[in-house]
């Protein structure tokens, strides 16, 4: 996972945050990672990420088996198409039984899928490329939509 933060830090505008015990983040989510587009190296306010790093089980989120020795889940916010190509299925209608838990396979997000997140436990020979491909597209996404934010604000500040 260390290549996959590595590279998403190299992207032009990446901001990845790993919170760490002592600092203001709540101690579920020390060791996790957040990838934000943020050019101004600040936490983007109301934005999610468009892609993380999850290191353990949450307590609504345990079909991954993260808490087991060295087991990494990296999450990737997706459009519907992209959804489809990867799953066979669109985000609001996951129907196929799926194992969780296997690792270098993409699959739809445990609780996330219906919102278009896909994960990868562990990438490796198989899914490795393709992570870095959905995650360089969502970091795409995610400056697209910050500079139509900025234009629909410059554009309201020029209409007063």
């Amino acid at each position: 996972m260390e290549q996959i933060i590595a590279t998403v830090r190299g992207f032009v505008g990446a901001l990845v945050v790993v919170p760490e015990r002592g600092g203001d983040f709540p101690e579920l989510v020390w060791g996790d990672a957040f990838f934000y587009y943020a050019p101004d190296g600040r936490v983007p306010q109301n934005v999610q990420p468009y892609g993380t790093i999850v290191t353990k089980n949450y307590p609504d989120d345990a079909a991954s088996d993260l808490d087991s020795p060295g087991r990494r889940r990296l999450n990737i916010h997706v459009d519907r198409a992209t959804f489809r190509e990867l799953t066979g299925e669109g985000p609001r209608s996951l129907t196929r039984p799926r194992d969780y838990a296997a690792a270098d396979t993409v699959m739809p997000h445990p609780v996330y899928g219906a919102l278009g997140w896909i994960s990868v436990i562990n990438p490796g020979e198989r899914t490795t490329d393709t992570a870095v491909r959905l995650l360089r597209s969502a970091h795409d996404a995610a400056r697209a939509r910050c500079a139509r934010r900025h234009a629909t604000r410059r554009s309201q500040e020029n209409d007063r």
